[in-house]
């Protein structure tokens, strides 16, 4: 079942809505039961009246003729009540009690009404022609008399109004959820770093609620022009006196072993600085461009292949493959933090394997995997390696690492809707898979 704000508020206010409606119903049917028992007991009444009267007023030899005439014109019969009658009695309802009970006030205590008397259907009502006599006779309507039919054209009204009411409650519902609509898409671009802008209308509450956001969304805004001008300080005071160690190591340094060793340090603190303004930075703003794979997969290939570093490409598609719309920048950085991981912690000592790039698609989504043949990872650390400044220690750790480097690639693919897994090979070694939407 849907679990959305709009589904659930419409089936509530549907179900109130078609409560209210059926309570109404009962209502009605019980306010409508006494007026409907009166006026079939006053016609009931008078047709005893009226028979009691023509058959004092007509000559005895007249009285069968009256009352076939009575019968085939208006379907009232008169016959005279047997101990041995088998009554079948009205089912127990209020329109059966008050109808009896005004019968009983008009015609006498005794009076009886049936539905059935040995067998012959209609509606029986027992009198007496005096108060004082002995015999009892029924008077036989027709049992449509006691019929009440649905009103099937009010019935009809009825359902008429009651989709109205659901149509009226949906756009309703629909009027009030279509801004948490538009926050939560705001809320879910301000996670991809767009910082946008919500128009300020509609109720009050709703605007408090839009305006407060727009105040969020600036504020990380600034925040985010103060972060980039922090890191460009950073990377400036950083990187300038470690190019001046570097250069005076190299002019000052006379022993090669030394001076090699003093150059290396100074590009791996060079190396880690990189990562960390790397995961700071994120995409620094970097707009989406038009991305062929392929294209981007050859030249970090074609690039490694230049370092002298062993890289294998394959792909499982044809050549032409549609593009998707990414920072190219960030993508090739964090291909490459897959395939440095490679190299640095999958490569055996003594074995000569080379590191295979591959792009394929399945169940809708691009893979772009990283495969080495190293000894793989613990069982049940793939989402620790994932975390920022996390390392284990066991051949896969490096201490000239950050940690940073699958922490950048995980915060750049669930931001565009994807998922890094890291799984181990069963013939050995660890695959790094990047997963995108085809639609990305």
């Amino acid at each position: 079942m849907p679990q959305s704000l709009l589904f659930r508020s419409f089936v509530l206010i549907s179900a109130l809505v078609m409560l209210t409606t059926a309570s109404w119903l009962v209502i009605f049917r019980h306010a409508d039961a006494e007026p409907r028992a009166k006026e079939l007991a006053q016609l009931t009444t008078s047709a005893v009246n009226l028979v009691r009267a023509a058959l004092y007023a007509a000559p005895p030899e007249t009285r069968p003729t009256f009352l076939n005439e009575l019968a085939s014109r208006e379907g009232i019969r008169l016959l005279p009540a047997e101990d041995d009658d088998f009554v079948l009695r009205p089912p127990p309802a209020r329109f059966f009690d008050l109808l009896q009970e005004f019968l009983k006030l008009s015609l006498g205590p005794d009076t009886q009404v049936a539905l059935a008397v040995n067998g012959i259907p209609g509606f029986w009502v027992s009198f007496r022609f005096e108060p004082y006599d002995e015999d009892q006779f029924w008077i036989v309507l027709p049992k449509d008399r006691v019929k009440h039919g649905m009103p099937f054209h009010l019935l009809g009204w009825g359902v008429l109004a009651l989709s109205m009411a659901l149509a009226v409650a949906g756009l309703i519902i629909a009027h009030i959820t279509r801004p948490l609509r538009i926050l939560a898409e705001a809320a879910r671009r301000i996670g991809q770093q767009q910082m946008p802008r919500l128009p300020v209308n509609g109720p009050a509450e709703v605007q408090q609620v839009m305006t407060a956001f727009n105040r969020m969304s600036e504020d990380l805004r600034q925040h985010e022009s103060e972060r980039a001008e922090v890191l460009a300080g950073i990377s400036h005071d950083l990187r300038t006196p470690l190019a001046r160690l570097r250069l005076e190591a190299e002019m000052s340094l006379s022993d090669e072993a030394s001076r090699l060793a003093v150059v290396a340090d100074i590009e791996q603190m060079d190396s880690i600085i990189a990562q960390f303004l790397d995961y700071a930075r994120s995409e620094d703003g970097e707009p989406p461009e038009p991305c062929n794979l392929h294209d981007v997969l050859s030249e970090l290939a074609e690039h490694a292949k230049a370092l002298g570093k062993p890289c294998v490409l394959n792909f499982a598609q044809h050549k032409v493959l549609p593009e998707l719309n990414l920072p190219p920048r960030t993508l090739r950085r964090c291909i490459q933090n897959l395939l440095e991981n490679a190299w640095k912690y999958g490569l055996n000592e003594g074995e000569n394997q080379p590191v295979e790039l591959s792009l394929s698609t399945e169940n809708k989504q691009w893979a772009i995997s990283v495969r080495d043949h190293g000894i793989g990872i613990p069982e049940g650390s793939a989402d620790h390696l994932k975390r920022a400044f996390s390392r284990l220690d066991t051949a896969r750790t490096n201490a000239n690492g950050t940690g940073l480097g699958l922490a950048i690639v995980d915060r750049f693919v669930r931001r565009h809707g994807g998922e890094l897994t890291l799984v181990n090979h069963p013939e050995g070694g660890l695959i790094a898979t990047i997963w995108l939407p085809l639609n990305s």
